[in-house]
């Protein structure tokens, strides 16, 4: 189960919406073939692991036992569902690191093989299957994307210097490990201040993964059309309550000045598919989602060699962020935080 998720991990950032999924099998200690689910609309996992079956050990299959990270789905999708073809390859016993929380699966995969007469087993290394798979299980079950918080700050606690001035905070590598970070996600978004005060691109272009949707949260519907985001790099959607926004500007109409913006914001992503989201600044922003507890992951950069004496404070933790992993890159500290007895540390 472990290779399963090893597996799995290749399609990080390629399969979303899909879950990633990682699948092995196994005759006695021989691994005979091994797959994973590599672009969304692509074969799943199960069905590139038996693909690279050889035609020598295919007798083997009904004494084989296949390895798979997530329950085999069972509906008819972009792809045919995987239960069937594990039925008919002839594998009488399949083990399954955690259930699918789609509606459309969850726990009816399991029970088709059974029927068939295949012996199976759950819950093997459930919590780090389920952790893989964060973003694919908050939005199925919170109906909303999974959301992390990023921000890069000075060793005393500034994320701008004296009247918003922009640092070059983080190192080149830290730098291309956030692109690399974007490219795991399907939207980044940030607020109107941090694009006219930084003018970003918002993009992957240190690391070679594709872009996320940039987003923007733009209430007073104030933002130039000239800005970075507006190139045809990738897709960028403004959030806004004003109506009559430049024509080469997609606008998001938020219509409820009562309601949290990032309320309404979560709202649209989620009915749009946009299973996870990267919230890049500025710091206004990053608070918002904090303070309504709309955040899954932290991720803080801290320079620990620069100090500017004052400037604009960084954002404050909330009380339930617990650190699960501490890394460092030249002089920056990264510290990645997840909720009390969430993170799969």
């Amino acid at each position: 189960m472990q290779r399963s998720l090893e597996l799995a991990s290749r399609g990080l950032g390629l399969v979303a919406p899909n879950p990633m999924v990682g699948a092995v099998l196994v005759h006695g200690k021989r691994v005979l073939a091994e797959g994973w689910h590599a672009a969304f609309g692509g074969p799943h996992a199960e069905v590139h692991c038996l693909q690279s079956l050889s035609e020598a050990d295919r007798s083997l299959l009904p004494q084989s036992t296949l390895y798979v990270s997530l329950e085999p789905c069972c509906h008819h999708g972009k792809t045919p569902p995987c239960t069937d073809l594990i039925i008919d390859s002839g594998i009488k016993q399949v083990v399954v690191g955690c259930l699918d929380p789609f509606e459309k699966v969850r726990g009816a995969g399991i029970q088709q093989l059974k029927e068939a007469g295949i012996t199976v087993r759950t819950g093997v290394l459930e919590k780090d299957c389920r952790w893989m798979n964060r973003r694919f299980f908050t939005y199925h079950q919170r109906k909303r994307p999974y959301i992390i918080l990023k921000w890069a700050q000075t060793a005393d606690g500034f994320i701008a210097g004296p009247q918003k001035q922009r640092l070059s905070i983080s190192h080149e590598l830290t730098n291309r490990l956030v692109h690399r970070w974007r490219s795991e996600e399907m939207g980044i978004l940030v607020g109107y201040k941090t694009v006219v005060m930084d003018d970003p691109l918002l993009t992957t272009r240190l690391w070679p993964g594709k872009n996320p949707i940039r987003l923007v949260i733009d209430a007073m519907g104030a933002l130039p059309t000239d800005q970075k985001i507006f190139n045809t790099d990738a897709p960028t959607k403004v959030f806004s309550f004003v109506e009559n926004k430049p024509p080469e500007i997609k606008t998001v109409q938020l219509t409820d000045k009562h309601r949290a913006i990032s309320e309404q914001v979560l709202e649209h992503l989620y009915d749009h598919a946009i299973q996870s989201v990267l919230i890049e600044g500025g710091r206004q922003t990053l608070s918002s989602f904090m303070d309504a507890g709309y955040w899954d992951e932290i991720r803080v950069i801290t320079n620990t060699k620069m100090k500017v004496g004052e400037g604009y404070a960084a954002p404050v933790l909330p009380p339930n962020a617990i650190r699960f992993e501490q890394t460092c890159l030249a002089n920056d500290q990264i510290d990645f935080y997840a909720k009390e007895g969430v993170a799969n540390a």
